[in-house]
């Protein structure tokens, strides 16, 4: 009569089988049996690959879960992670004049786009020179402020954005330089 070592002894540190003349032991899923058959020690489900979570893999006892950097969501994947927009949620510290804009994992505060003299300011983001201002002779006639958000990690080189001139204004000539933010010569213009 074969003798059940489960239910007599059960040297089993989770779950026992029981064979004719013997026994096997075996672990719940995400736990491993160790060299001596009995024991079973967690698996560390993270080190088998890079690719479980997006961001940041945690091992936990029989298991494992991801989490994800600070101003991210971690979505209903369970392992892929999403950028909250503070600005969309209302979740932000910006003054009444200053404009909220999103960026990976956090938010800016714009301050209002101020034409300097000889410029005055014909809408939010625009700014004329009068041309019946002196000062104005040498100077483009309008500056039009934009601000966009370049992703990073994208494909190089890589149009960003497109400008046109325009035959609006008969005998207007239009000369398009990058101002300032290219002191590393990322940036250059066709």
């Amino acid at each position: 009569i074969d003798l059940n070592e489960c239910t007599s002894e059960n040297p089993c540190t989770q779950t026992c089988v029981n064979t004719y003349g013997s026994f096997l032991c075996r672990c719940e899923p995400g736990y491993e049996l160790e060299a001596d058959g009995v024991n079973c020690s967690d698996m560390d489900e993270c080190s088998f690959s890079e690719f479980l979570c997006q961001h940041e893999c945690v091992n936990a006892p029989g298991s494992y879960y991801c989490v994800c950097p600070s101003g991210y969501n971690l979505l209903d994947d369970s392992r892929s992670c999403q950028d909250i927009n503070e600005c969309e949620t209302r979740n932000f510290t910006c003054t009444p004049q200053q404009t909220c804009f999103n960026i990976p994992g956090e938010y800016k505060c714009l301050d209002p786009v101020r034409c300097e003299d000889p410029y005055i300011q014909i809408n939010e983001n625009r700014c004329m020179c009068p041309a019946e201002n002196a000062g104005c002779r040498d100077q483009p006639f309008t500056i039009l402020y934009r601000v966009m958000d370049m992703v990073s990690g994208r494909s190089v080189p890589s149009d960003i954005f497109q400008m046109q001139a325009t035959t609006r204004y008969p005998g207007a000539y239009y000369i398009f330089q990058i101002k300032s933010g290219n002191e590393g010569r990322e940036f250059y213009m066709r």
